[in-house]
């Protein structure tokens, strides 16, 4: 009979020893996907924190400086006991009573670097690519709010008449056409002594055509900086994202790499078996039977333009003009082209935004808290009604005083004050949405993942 109790509480102590260990093979994945969302949630916030920091350097003239977390190594110590005693209390004390207890001990390692080096500053002072605007874009962003961020200024073409009329004097007109002719002397002077034959000679109508055009651009255009220390300048290139804003709300707003056809015609007797079988693999080859010739056509991408119709409906010829009007501009540049007939159409305008870079765009931030401060400009006339009359004064609205604000998600505390983005009142959204922005451009401006890469998170029993 002893016997029989014995293994009775023996069973029982091993059903205790088995519910021990599956509660334990429970904790691993618990423990495993809390740790992975609070160790996220502690980066991010760190992340979010270190640009608000440089916002405040930025905005006291002092280097800017980030510090990344490389890895995260988090190490949990699962330690369960458990055993069995007689209990203590008249003839039951021949009775086993189960005894177990645990324990979870968490020791986490973070790898900490400074972001430095000669490829990190090249990327923080580099202007964004044109196709990481298109790329934000196609996510939806408001397309004033990425460009009063990312662009340093506005270049407007006008017609010869028109850059009269905005205040362009008769001495500067003539001062630059002087600088035009003498550059090209100087050029044609180097060309041609390094041939010995006249620079003409050298240049296709084509070639001496675009010259011309770039000429005449050089003469219309006019440059509007998106600064507000520059009242004419600022108060241009808000008109000008406005205006273009308003028409993406109509969603009529178009920003896509253009797609041009270049076309060539060669004797059919001057290619070879094997040469036509490589020219397929590059051209779309049409065989001639009247004049026994091929055509070789080829798309190519061009750069990015931002308009209010669908660039696939023109034609050849304006399609060729185009390519004209943007072949000479970098890739930091995003033309526009806004034309009439079409939504927006009362301010037919056509120019280009030049990116800046993130340091850039810190500074921009920076100084608006202090001895730049952004202000409100009104529509122009002509542009189309803005949906819910969107119109922040600030870029990025940020709350700073000398005690902690309430009522926002995140705040630090920086030379004598603290720092929070606004994300009360109307402009909430908006506020929100320019410092999602803004991490965004920071992560496309670090990620290399040549010599960044990813921050890993190693858990380990």
């Amino acid at each position: 009979m002893k016997n029989q109790i014995y293994l009775r509480y023996l069973l029982r102590l091993l059903l205790f020893l088995l519910l021990i260990f599956m509660l334990s093979g429970c904790l691993s994945p618990i423990t495993l996907n809390r740790a992975v969302v609070v160790y996220d949630q502690a980066v991010a916030s760190a992340e979010s924190e270190q640009l608000l920091i440089n916002i405040a350097r930025a905005q006291h003239h002092e280097p800017i400086h980030f510090t990344r977390v490389s890895n995260i190594a988090a190490t949990f110590d699962f330690r369960f006991s458990a055993g069995a005693t007689p209990a203590l209390t008249g003839d039951a004390g021949s009775t086993l009573v189960p005894i177990f207890g645990g324990s979870v001990a968490e020791n986490p390692t973070f790898s900490i670097v400074p972001i430095e080096g000669e490829e990190f500053t090249k990327r923080l002072l580099t202007p964004f690519h044109q196709n990481k605007l298109t790329l934000l874009l196609r996510q939806h962003f408001d397309v004033d709010l990425m460009l009063r961020m990312m662009a340093q200024e506005v270049r407007i073409q006008y017609q010869e008449q028109q850059a009269i009329s905005h205040n362009v004097s008769d001495s500067e007109a003539q001062e630059h056409h002087r600088r035009l002719r003498h550059g090209r002397h100087h050029a044609g002077s180097r060309l041609g002594e390094q041939h010995d034959i006249p620079l003409d000679i050298q240049q296709t109508s084509e070639q001496q055509h675009r010259v011309r055009l770039r000429s005449q651009r050089h003469k219309a255009q006019r440059i509007y900086p998106n600064s507000p220390s520059n009242q004419a300048g600022y108060e241009m290139f808000r008109r000008v994202v406005l205006h273009l804003s308003a028409i993406q709300d109509q969603n009529q707003l178009y920003a896509e790499p253009l797609t041009f056809e270049h076309s060539w015609t060669i004797p059919a007797n001057s290619v070879s078996a094997e040469g036509f079988q490589s020219l397929e693999k590059e051209f779309t080859v049409l065989y001639n039977q009247e004049d026994d010739t091929y055509t070789l056509s080829k798309q190519t991408l061009g750069p990015v333009l931002i308009t209010n119709y669908d660039p696939d409906i023109l034609c050849c010829e304006e399609r060729a003009e185009l390519y004209d009007m943007t072949n000479s501009w970098i890739e930091n540049d995003v033309a526009f082209d806004i034309r009439p007939e079409y939504v927006g159409g009362e301010w037919p305008i056509n120019g280009a935004f030049r990116l800046r870079s993130f340091h850039s765009i810190l500074n921009f931030i920076g100084h608006a808290l202090g001895e730049a401060p952004e202000y409100h400009v009104e529509k122009d006339p002509r542009t189309p009604h803005l949906a819910r009359n969107e119109n922040p004064n600030a870029t990025l609205e940020l709350i700073v005083s000398d005690t902690k604000p309430s009522e926002v998600g995140l705040s630090i505390s920086s030379h004598g004050q603290y720092y929070a983005v606004n994300s009360n009142g109307s402009n909430s959204h908006w506020n929100l949405n320019a410092f999602q922005l803004l991490s965004i451009l920071y992560r496309m401006t670090i990620t290399d993942p040549s010599s960044v890469g990813v921050p890993g998170i190693t858990i380990a029993k």
